[in-house]
């Protein structure tokens, strides 16, 4: 079908060649479903980044102004921790699943996942957000960053922090 060149080059590597495989109706269907997924991210753009060895890399697709949080609880205060949250759908592991290690404490929930071989923590599921992602904005390539804002929260009461955070639950959700 004409034009449908252009549509199948903006879908993700393995939708495209999905879809060119797959003539008539259902690669239709595949086009169609994947061409949502790509909407979704209209007014987003897509950062690169990972940890410092280069093991881990991940793609995240986010605004170009991020808000980012600096918790002081017992661990952010020792990592220094400073994230951002996405989506679990606008985040990509590209490289390293097999090289990511993750750390545990008290409730579990959190996730602090880090690099094997540099000790880098690009990224983790946070406890307030399990269904997305916190991302290191200092682990981001050069270029796509346009202005962060930072916002104190206040970890070390983190179940009263986040149930009187307005916004800090929806950052999770597409």
């Amino acid at each position: 079908m004409p034009g449908a060149r252009l549509v199948v080059d903006w879908l993700p590597e393995e939708s495209r060649e999905k879809a060119l495989e797959e003539p008539g109706e259902k690669g239709r269907a595949v086009l169609a479903a994947d061409w949502r997924g790509v909407s979704e991210f209209r007014g987003l753009v897509k950062h690169t980044g990972g940890c410092h060895c280069g093991a881990i890399r991940f793609e995240v697709w986010a605004s170009t102004d991020l808000h980012v949080f600096n918790c002081n609880c017992s661990i952010c205060t020792k990592k220094q921790n400073r994230h951002f949250i996405v989506p679990a759908s606008h985040f990509k592991l590209l490289k390293g699943a097999d090289n990511i290690t993750t750390y545990t404490f008290n409730t579990r929930q959190a996730q602090h996942t880090f690099c094997k071989t540099c000790g880098v923590q690009s990224f983790y599921t946070p406890r307030s957000n399990p269904d997305g992602y916190g991302i290191a904005p200092h682990c981001l390539d050069e270029g796509t960053v346009r202005s962060t804002t930072l916002e104190e929260i206040n970890g070390k009461e983190w179940e009263k922090a986040v149930k009187e955070h307005k916004t800090i639950r929806s950052m999770s959700k597409p």
